[in-house]
């Protein structure tokens, strides 16, 4: 069964592991979760006693689907008739949707500058009330427990992003506000700001942390001396720490590519220690993380997959942990704004 940590110092309690599902149209991509597959997986992550999903309005990048995830939680929620005061829902904004499934806005930058889609797209008050309202219109609830601002955004000044993010709190659409996936200086500017004014501060920073991918060190540093919850996504790298290197999911092997002769080797020493142990690559790769962070969000496409991601006991020594971390190079901080 999924266990329960509070998110930083604030109030709120969020499940271990956090579920997040690329569900949408395959239309837009190969590896998507269409629905009639999705509400089954949801559920069962429910009776596992998962109660917090990370979804997202629209496209922020190339891994990200449209705006039906939102819509088919809604129809998870009233499938199975779950009750929202139990479900804790982490949803985004700051990216365009478009009414073309096919279309991946986080890779047509242009169409903000098109007339359907001026002002609908990044954290202008205008835009964040608009998508706050959408996002609300497809979840069919009255409120979202975690809101996160997808990315930096330059072109709003800081303060405006911040009053309008405490308003759509004090209107009681929003509960708590996060973020994802920004410069250390960038997210403590704007966490200065709020600070200053008397509004509403960021809980939790959700960025890329796994095996594979730890830099944003000083990030961590910041959030952690702050009390602010850690909820890293990719934790498992696509799935590439949770299979042998060269049997990848669809979704992992698209970057195939991009690893290096370390990556390789690392994910040589989780299959090694899984073998070792008598459980699964992922279970490895989620130990670790979950050593260092509130709580992963980890991608489901499957009921094996999801098993894999609840199942706890797995712990590593610190001789475990050496082995783990010691082939690891640096690499160039990616993700961000």
């Amino acid at each position: 069964m999924a266990e329960y940590h509070q998110l930083g110092k604030c109030g709120l309690r969020v499940s271990v592991p956090i579920i997040t599902m690329s569900f949408s149209t395959k239309k837009w991509a190969p590896w998507v979760i269409e629905e009639d597959k999705a509400l089954p997986l949801l559920k069962a992550a429910w009776d596992h006693g998962v109660t917090t999903i990370d979804t997202a309005n629209a496209s922020c990048s190339a891994k990200y689907t449209i705006d039906n995830s939102e819509k088919i939680i809604a129809k998870f929620i009233k499938t199975y008739n779950i009750s929202c005061s139990e479900l804790i829902i982490a949803t985004k904004c700051i990216g365009l949707i478009s009414r073309d499934p096919t279309i991946c806005t986080g890779l047509c930058p242009n169409l903000a500058n098109l007339q359907e889609y001026v002002n609908q797209g990044g954290l202008s008050r205008s835009a964040i009330f608009k998508q706050v309202d959408a996002s609300l219109e497809r979840l069919k609830t009255s409120y979202i427990n975690l809101l996160q601002i997808h990315r930096f955004d330059p072109k709003v000044p800081v303060e405006e992003e911040m009053k309008v993010l405490r308003d759509v709190v004090e209107s009681g659409k929003v509960r708590y506000i996060r973020a994802s996936s920004m410069q250390c200086w960038q997210f403590a500017l704007m966490n200065e700001v709020a600070e200053k004014n008397g509004w509403t501060k960021f809980v939790s920073m959700q960025d890329e942390y796994s095996l594979l991918y730890h830099e944003d060190v000083k990030m961590h540093a910041y959030c952690n001396y702050n009390g602010i919850g850690i909820i890293p996504w990719a934790p498992l790298a696509a799935g590439a720490l949770a299979q042998p290197f060269g049997t990848q999911t669809t979704h992992s092997s698209l970057s195939v590519a991009q690893y290096k002769d370390s990556d390789k080797l690392i994910i040589s020493c989780v299959d090694e220690l899984a073998k070792k142990k008598g459980c699964m690559m992922g279970q490895i790769a989620l130990a670790w993380t979950q050593m260092k962070v509130v709580s992963p969000i980890v991608g489901c496409s499957s009921a094996e997959r999801l098993e894999e991601a609840i199942m706890q006991g797995v712990e590593l020594t610190k001789e475990e942990i050496v082995y783990l971390e010691e082939l690891y190079k640096p690499k160039p901080i990616r993700g961000h704004a």
